[in-house]
């Protein structure tokens, strides 16, 4: 940026690079419309009036639009797109979303501190700022098998990245409540200008505890009541609408009676067709709006909140010498954006992206699942007639409950009934080949038929696989090893669907109509084999995550979240 032509053509006395003339401009500090001309030099906004120089300027009339900053995710992982960065900026940028801060502890997972490495530079140059926070639980506990775990240098290295922030989601909520080492040493990198938090139902004593640890947000919340103790005790509350954990209008209350302040939007995890179809931070501007949210005030969460959580100083405003993010609005109620500008340069054009190169993918990137074999046999599952732990899917949430139920035993093994919505699940080590599987049970899908598994397993994304018929969970397995990644559907020993996911067994290599495409046919089949869930492969993905309540699934084994233990399939075994 050439600061002194930017301050001359504030002055009036060189001419701007572009010109936005009739819009109604949103004044984000004091939530007001201006009638204001906008001028924009170096992809900065330069100031407002007619420019007092012009010559060869770009002037744009947007008579009767609104002119807002660029949305900014306070919360989210790339990963979850299941889409390269190179189009997941494509689908982002159409969406009016201009910054992100990401946590990439998927990817994290399945390659180490290299994978962030490589993710953070294919992310140079693209015209949309991915802002990093340093993942700080890889793994999320001690129950879960990543590539390897991270150590205080390797947040230590994320953090000399020149657009890294601070430490990401404290997953591990009890390690640090307990005062655990390992944690507070996490929490005194001296380079982190902040730390997220992940405290899902955490209230009282323990609440304070963690507060007191230095963790400043939290984007767990999933009640009113919650949110407000948090809020009232100082952390930032980000509104969550992921694909499965849909809390906004949930927590929506808490703004309407409270204001927006120290609030922010945040997406998490959205998969590619929640993403494609109904956008990104813009759904939730209107989805709040829809709920009687003033504009202004989802607005505000939409951009500076954000920018001011995370200390983005240059961004979520439109004025003098902020960036020239900027979003064209046809109304305040759909808020589909017209255009899109980043860093001053037109991006997205009547719903369009231009300016995205495509990014390449080293073999070692795509080279990630590495499983031993598995047989159906090694899903047998012993067990004496009695009750089971089951997993029981709570729908639009990451939480679940510990249901018990009668076991259906069959040669000495319990086996799948579907006749009661119950699954078998299962979750297979990928990425040292040691062969190592926890075997459960699951309700809440409706399976009948068949089996579908995934190499995205929240979060240190090993095999994970529901199934009512042990020989498909193993087809499901092999086909998944054949194909580097992905997601696919088995029923009688036929795939029906699947969906290549070679980047580090998480990301596709297509354009997003056609991963859409391909996610719209598993689902169809995924209908017709009984599953009625509304996000099953998101919902199936985060039962192996052992830091959500209640009752989750690692390939060591249950594990009861609540009491952050192993526990056994028996209900009186011990």
């Amino acid at each position: 940026m050439n600061r002194r032509r930017l301050i001359a053509v504030a002055r009036g006395d060189e001419a701007p690079d572009l010109v936005i003339t009739g819009a109604k401009v949103f004044s984000s500090f004091t939530r007001e419309w201006l009638d204001e001309t906008v001028t924009i030099a170096e992809g900065r906004i330069a100031g407002f009036g007619e420019p007092g120089t012009t010559g060869g300027e770009e002037r744009i009339d947007a008579t009767g639009k609104y002119l807002v900053p660029g949305f900014i995710d306070a919360h989210v992982h790339i990963e979850s797109s299941k889409l390269m960065v190179d189009e997941f900026a494509r689908v982002l940028l159409m969406h009016g979303t201009t910054s992100i801060v990401c946590d990439p502890h998927e990817i994290a997972n399945v390659l180490g501190t290299d994978g962030i490495h490589w993710l953070l530079d294919v992310c140079e140059g693209l015209p949309l700022d991915v802002w990093v926070m340093a993942s700080s639980c890889v793994p999320a506990s001690s129950f879960e098998s990543p590539r390897r775990p991270f150590t205080t240098g390797d947040l230590e290295s994320i953090l000399n990245r020149r657009h890294a922030l601070g430490i990401a989601e404290m997953m591990n909520f009890p390690g640090v409540v307990s005062g655990a080492e390992g944690e507070l040493d996490k929490l005194a990198i001296s380079r982190a200008t902040h730390v997220d938090g992940h405290a899902p139902g955490l209230i009282g004593h323990a609440l304070d505890a963690y507060i007191a640890a230095g963790i400043r947000s939290d984007h767990e919340a999933t009640t009113y009541e919650e949110a407000l103790e948090k809020r009232r005790k100082g952390m930032w509350v980000l509104l969550r609408e992921a694909s499965n954990a849909r809390n906004l209008l949930d927590l929506l209350p808490l703004v309407k009676e409270f204001g927006p302040e120290n609030s922010a939007f945040c997406t998490d995890d959205r998969e590619p067709d929640f993403l494609y179809r109904e956008g990104s931070i813009n759904q939730m501007c209107r989805a709040s709006v829809a709920a009687g949210l003033p504009p202004e005030d989802a607005l505000l969460m939409a951009t500076l909140n954000a920018a001011r959580y995370h200390g983005l100083k240059d961004a979520g405003v439109i004025g003098p010498g902020y960036m020239a993010d900027l979003v064209l609005l046809g109304d305040l109620e759909e808020f589909r954006p017209e255009r899109v500008w980043k860093e001053g340069r037109l991006v997205v054009d009547a719903g369009v992206t231009t300016g995205v190169e495509d990014r390449d993918v080293p073999l070692w990137v795509r080279r990630s699942v590495r499983n031993a074999p598995v047989a159906a046999a090694d899903l047998a599952i012993p067990c004496a007639p009695g009750e089971i732990r089951v997993i029981e899917i709570i729908a639009g949430q990451l939480l679940s409950n510990e249901v018990h139920v009668e076991a259906l035993i069959e040669d000495g093994t319990a086996i799948a009934d579907p006749s009661r919505d119950l699954a078998k699940i299962a979750v297979i080590e990928r990425h040292h080949a040691t062969g190592r599987i926890g075997n459960g049970f699951v309700t809440g899908f409706g399976l009948q038929r068949g089996a579908f598994a995934s190499t995205v397993a929240h979060d240190a994304h090993n095999i994970v696989v529901v199934g009512v018929s042990d020989d498909d969970m193993a087809a499901c397995v092999a086909r998944l090893e054949e194909l580097g990644g992905g997601i696919v559907a088995v029923s009688d020993g036929e795939v029906l669907e699947e969906l290549p996911l070679p980047v580090a067994g998480l990301l596709a290599d297509l354009p997003v109509a056609e991963v859409v495409e391909r996610v719209d046919r598993l689902h169809e089949h995924l209908s017709q084999m009984g599953v009625d869930s509304p996000s099953p492969f998101m919902t199936l993905s985060f039962l192996a995550l052992s830091v959500i309540p209640s009752l989750k699934i690692t390939d060591q084994g249950l594990i009861d979240v609540d009491r952050f233990e192993i526990v056994p399939l028996e209900v009186k075994a011990r």
